[in-house]
């Protein structure tokens, strides 16, 4: 796949998740846009768009197109874990976390794919949260993120410790409320 298909197939399915969280199907959310579900359906074959299609979709899914600059940690040799998990980056995840922020764009810029999906897979066990638009999160950052084999893999191999980051992050909301 050309990095360019790669790019829009990836901010297409981050527009999907947050159509699909404002209860829109393809149709209605083409219509929103001022498109035909067929030119929907095309674009996700498509390898490039125009800017203002992309934006017509963000603001029909409730959502606005943003830069994020990426400040991720250096990597496992696989690419799917930080290699250390500092202090700092250990807030970082833990203020992006208690922002429920749900755009993947931020996710992705915020760690490796996999590991961020199984962050989300991880928060979504908690009470009070948004399990579903969690769980969409963890399948866009990297499908099949939510089977139980692949989470099992992630607690295994992940330098985030539940037990450890769970209270961590409940105090975080606390005072963050």
């Amino acid at each position: 796949m050309l990095t360019s298909t790669a790019e829009l197939k990836r901010l297409l399915d981050s527009l999907t998740v947050a159509a699909r969280n404002k209860g829109l199907n393809d149709a209605s959310w083409a219509s929103a846009a001022g498109f035909s579900k067929e030119t929907l359906s095309r674009l996700r074959r498509r390898s490039s768009c125009d800017l203002s299609t992309l934006v017509a979709l963000a603001d029909a899914a409730g959502a606005s197109l943003s830069v994020a600059v990426a400040t991720q940690p250096a990597t496992t040799s696989d690419g799917h874990f930080p290699s250390e998990l500092s202090r700092d980056y250990e807030r970082q995840l833990l203020t992006l976390c208690a922002s429920r922020q749900l755009d993947p764009a931020v996710w992705v810029a915020a760690g490796p794919a996999f590991f961020m999906a199984g962050l989300a897979v991880m928060l979504a066990s908690n009470a009070d949260v948004d399990r579903r638009g969690l769980l969409a999160l963890a399948e866009v950052l990297h499908p099949g993120a939510t089977e139980v084999a692949v989470f099992a893999r992630w607690l295994k191999r992940s330098p985030v410790r539940p037990s450890r980051f769970l209270p961590m992050l409940a105090m975080e909301i606390r005072h963050a409320a």
